[in-house]
């Protein structure tokens, strides 16, 4: 039998996946799917065969006030995916952890207000007797983070970044994520304010400058935003998921947090459990790159110091809303 409207609009089970036209493509999902689903777009694990369509009309208006939503926003490549896997698995299943929604990064494209509204009521839904969703956005989200904010500026939400040498050391580490960047930057060019043709280390600039933009501005929009250095992060995870727990309503006892750090998730690459991975590796590694990427970080560092005259009062902005 088919749900009813009612059912769609209140049951985490029916997951909306994604946006076809005018159609809202449905999952069957349960509590153990959206652990297992490290992504929840074309990488979803569902719960089962059926899924189906339905009209994106018949959901109607969203509800005047959805349940709140906690949230991570993030640069890309700086370990969002960790976090959220971490927040996931001490929640053990009080709160959904939503990585990466599909129909939310289609709508950071397309800027329909009304679908996003419905969107995000759909996100919000919990089971009984749960806590907060959460949600770990991807990169294309954070350009319509301002439409975010005017919905819910009191969401607790995790602004997690790297500064511009670290970021580049990201994202220019390989062809294959010079072009992610490439085709990230392509997309948002008008509103980077870029045109003709840039290097990668100025398209990473731009997309680095861009995001603290819009983060500095949630940061100073909503009282419950903290920033999160990524490094800071990696460093000393048990602080900082601390942090982030008590801050995103997450259980988070001391002895779980120690447990969780030192197990396994902490020892392998995020995305690809199967692959062995830690912090000593990736500093191995943020080491090679700094000397590979050196003549790169500086052509990225003088082109932001000739495009943002107030990086100064961003960094300040940034700083003032720490997390630790």
């Amino acid at each position: 039998m088919s749900p009813s409207i009612d059912q769609l609009r209140a049951s985490p089970d029916f997951y909306l996946h994604s946006i076809e036209g005018d159609e809202a493509i449905i999952v069957p999902m349960d509590q153990a799917a959206y652990q297992r689903s490290i992504f929840l777009d074309r990488r979803i694990s569902p719960a089962g065969e059926g899924g189906f369509r339905v009209p994106f009309a018949a959901f109607g208006p969203a509800a005047a006030n959805p349940p709140q939503l906690g949230w991570i926003f993030h640069v890309a490549h700086c370990g969002s995916t960790l976090l959220a896997r971490a927040l996931d698995e001490l929640a053990a299943g009080r709160n959904l952890v939503l990585r990466e929604p599909l129909a939310l990064r289609q709508l950071s494209f397309t800027r329909d207000e009304s679908k996003l509204s419905i969107v995000l009521a759909s996100l919000a839904r919990r089971y009984p007797g749960g806590g907060p969703t959460l949600i770990k956005a991807n990169v294309p989200v954070n350009f319509i983070l301002p439409n975010i904010v005017a919905r819910d500026a009191a969401a607790p939400v995790i602004l997690l970044m790297l500064d511009l040498p670290d970021y580049l050391l990201a994202i220019l580490r390989s062809d294959q994520h010079r072009l992610w960047l490439r085709n990230i930057v392509s997309q948002f060019a008008g509103e980077l304010g870029l045109a003709g043709s840039i290097s990668d280390a100025q398209a990473a600039a731009a997309l680095w400058l861009g995001q603290m933009r819009r983060f500095a501005f949630a940061a100073e929009q909503m009282p419950n935003a903290r920033t999160l250095d990524a490094e800071r992060f990696f460093g000393d995870p048990a602080a900082s998921l601390t942090a982030a727990a008590k801050l995103l309503g997450v259980s988070a006892p001391a002895a779980a947090v120690a447990a969780l750090v030192a197990g396994p998730l902490f020892s392998t690459y995020s995305k690809r459990p199967e692959v062995a991975f830690d912090n000593a590796a990736r500093l191995e590694r943020r080491d090679q790159l700094s000397r590979a990427l050196a003549g790169d970080i500086d052509e990225a560092q003088e082109w932001v110091a000739k495009a943002a005259p107030d990086a100064g009062a961003l960094q300040q902005a940034l700083t003032k809303a720490a997390l630790v």
